[in-house]
């Protein structure tokens, strides 16, 4: 179903918090009550602020696209195109999809920004496969995908993924499927991740809540680059995020990924993120959980972690933030540029820097978020995950 464009606010509402935070005494038991939070809007961060606490979101839903902050800043998704209404959670048909299913919106040639008529478990007989251009915006419905395939971003520029439960992916026997109005190909069998992004560029992940995937809960390799994942809340699995797949593709040198407002939690092992070649800014998340390591990298990637909160498990042997050997010595690591900058270590932890400590990096100021330091790091991540969003009420 398609509707016409609402009006795009030309005006940014910002909505200032103020308040206290304090610094927690941990171990590696529950640190955090996510509880239902029923009290007045907050809107704890700055990609939040920009549109979370205005009754009319859901007739300004558009007003979404102007609030990415990072290297994925100029993702703009559907901006430019009409509504899709999602009405069929069904996926019976991959090669002719049903029309007002998320199969059938996210291969047409437009620009368009999809919605959901209501709340709806989607699974996936096979990967869905995006084209550009697009934004799943699950604000005001209870979306999940789960129990099928998940979603690939393959070989295309400018998504939004908004407000999905994205979990118990599996991996999908591939076939023919349609990846556009114009064209069905042949995909092998996919490796089960959530969220694959594959050569692909201008990608905004937010506010997405993700668990047990039978590979990642999101890839992105191959020259991937301008991505921002925020507002995330991760649980339940073991390889959260690969940041390049093969220490030999030196394509993936130009990734450029944010990592921004996310709590790490429950039943997670490793990898958040594993990265390569690229320059990865890890900002203002919530590490309250790992069982072998948070962030690991080989073949030389930029890692700068700042105002992260990291409170280590109790295994003695698992107390250090950081992974590097992946069969490279310490004299090839130590020039890897790897530096904490105003994290809060908890519990043991430790993050072990190398490489150059100058804080001069040649970016727009645009391409990094300005960091809060590490005590703050429970209020900016407070309503990671999906939001439970009504129209004509502040989300």
């Amino acid at each position: 179903m398609y509707t016409t464009n609402s009006i795009y606010p030309n005006d940014l509402f910002i909505v200032t918090i103020c308040g206290t935070c304090r610094v927690l005494d941990g171990t590696n038991s529950s640190r955090r009550h996510l509880g239902k939070y029923r009290g007045p809007c907050m809107a704890t961060n700055p990609i939040d602020r920009c549109w979370r606490c205005r009754k009319n979101w859901a007739e300004k839903r558009k007003r979404l696209a102007k609030c990415v902050l990072g290297f994925g800043r100029k993702t703009t998704g559907g901006l430019r195109g009409k509504y899709y209404v999602v009405t069929d959670s069904s996926d019976n048909n991959v090669m002719e999809p049903k029309p007002g299913t998320l199969r059938h919106a996210v291969i047409q040639k437009e620009p368009l920004w999809i919605i959901f008529e209501r709340s709806m478990i989607i699974k996936l007989s096979q990967e869905l496969l995006m084209t550009s251009d697009k934004t799943i915006d699950a604000r005001g419905a209870n979306v999940h995908i789960a129990f099928g395939a998940g979603i690939s971003i393959f070989l295309v520029n400018n998504v939004i993924i908004h407000g999905l439960h994205i979990h118990d992916i599996v991996a999908s026997g591939g076939g023919m499927i349609r990846d556009s109005v114009e064209h069905i190909g042949v995909r092998t069998k996919s490796d089960g991740d959530g969220v694959s992004i594959f050569g692909s560029s201008n990608i905004w992940l937010d506010h997405l809540s993700m668990s047990n995937c039978a590979d990642g809960l999101i890839d992105a390799i191959q020259g991937s680059t301008a991505i921002t994942i925020s507002n995330g809340h991760f649980t339940r699995h073991n390889d959260v995020m690969l940041f390049g797949a093969s220490d030999t593709y030196a394509g993936d040198s130009i990734m450029q990924i944010t990592v921004a407002f996310n709590h790490f939690g429950r039943g997670l092992v490793q990898r958040m993120p594993r990265c390569r070649w690229g320059f990865f800014h890890v900002v203002n998340n919530d590490y309250t959980h790992w069982l072998m390591y948070a962030i690991g990298g080989s073949h030389n990637p930029t890692i700068i972690s700042q105002g992260n909160r990291f409170i280590a498990p109790p295994n003695l042997a698992a107390k250090e933030v950081t992974k590097r050997d992946y069969n490279a010595p310490e004299s090839e690591w130590k020039s890897w540029t790897w530096r904490s900058e105003g994290d809060l270590m908890m519990n043991g932890a430790f993050f072990v820097q190398s490489g150059n400590p100058s804080k001069n990096r040649k970016f727009n100021r645009r391409d990094l978020i300005k960091a809060k330091p590490g005590t703050f790091v429970t209020r900016l991540t407070r309503f990671s995950g999906s939001l439970n969003c009504m129209p004509g009420l502040k989300c």
